[in-house]
């Protein structure tokens, strides 16, 4: 056979390395931690192994873990102590998640990221305050205008705390530029705001909502999380966000999605996150379980794809796991 050209010749042991066009650190790694007000010690997350609740008491000594792989950021999660209608602990100055970031702040170097949503904290799970007819005829459910300024002081009690990132993640129109312009008046020009542009209605969270107990009580989030069926509804979404002062925008989930990342990476020039999802994690696991899958390898090249696609930076729950072997 006659062949110039040989890609092959660029596979071998030495080469290979070198003409990798996709390179993944433990720094583009972003580590979900849930910080539990309701326990005094470590609860194991049963639909996310090796993953586990946290009280504040152990939130520095679980960063800890985390850094020593060489993760240089975490998001909060907060399970907190009590629910209300209006998820009063979300911007509670002693909330659970204001009580964590305080000590990581004052205890370690790691880089902070405030999840700035009230699903967690209200009595009905929705990400606001919700219509009156909501569990019977809802319309939008969640009532857009009336939730921005706690979303907004949500996001000034985790600055105040230290935290040196906030990321809104409830899909309501016109958070961030409620989130920016508040956190400017209260003197945190500074403080980043990654936005989950593209955050879609997605069957892949549902152990999620186990560890930070936020399923809804009623009903589901199709009125304000995305339909999976709309992919060019993600670029309005993300403009939308960025012209309002967003510095990373954010795609949820990651892998179903890979085609909105490749999006937004090619219309933007921020930062673009992705956020390998609970259950891209669990399904994972479980098959690897069965011996069906290699979990490592299969974890590394999820991860991999998501980085190739366009993700600067992955929050992921094998964060850890897979910088341990990077």
């Amino acid at each position: 056979m006659d062949l110039t050209d040989r890609p092959r010749r660029l596979r071998t042991d030495g080469v290979r390395p070198l003409v990798a066009e996709t390179d993944l650190s433990a720094s583009d790694l972003v580590a979900p931690v849930f910080v539990d007000a309701t326990t005094d010690e470590r609860v194991p997350i049963e639909t996310m192994p090796g993953h586990e609740r946290v009280p504040v008491d152990e939130a520095v000594d679980r960063v800890a873990e985390i850094r020593e792989t060489g993760v240089e950021a975490v998001i909060l999660f907060g399970v907190p102590e009590s629910k209300d209608a209006s998820g009063s602990r979300a911007y509670a100055d002693d909330g659970v998640v204001q009580r964590a970031t305080r000590r990581l702040s004052a205890e370690t170097d790691v880089t902070v990221i405030g999840d700035v949503c009230l699903c967690e904290y209200t009595d009905h799970g929705h990400c606001g305050v919700i219509e009156e007819t909501a569990e019977s005829d809802p319309t939008l459910t969640v009532k857009n205008d009336e939730t921005l300024d706690l979303l907004a002081r949500t996001a000034v009690s985790q600055a105040d705390a230290g935290a040196d990132v906030v990321a809104p993640s409830s899909m309501t129109d016109g958070q961030v530029r409620a989130i920016r312009e508040a956190l400017d008046a209260a003197g945190h020009e500074d403080v980043a705001v990654l936005s989950y542009a593209a955050k879609y209605e997605s069957a892949f969270y549902g152990p999620f909502r186990d560890a930070a107990d936020g399923a809804p009580a009623f009903g589901d989030r199709r009125h304000y999380q995305m339909d999976p069926a709309n992919r060019r509804e993600a670029l309005r979404e993300a403009r939308l966000d960025a012209e309002q002062g967003a510095d990373v925008l954010m795609v949820k989930p990651g892998l179903p999605y890979l085609d909105v990342v490749g999006d937004l990476r090619r219309e933007f020039d921020r930062p673009i996150a992705a956020y390998n999802v609970s259950g891209e994690y669990a399904m994972l696991h479980a098959a690897a379980e069965k011996g069906w899958l290699d979990l490592e390898a299969t974890a590394l090249e999820s991860l991999t794809a998501l980085k190739r696609a366009g993700a600067d930076l992955i929050v992921t729950y094998f964060a850890e796991d897979v910088a341990d072997h990077l």
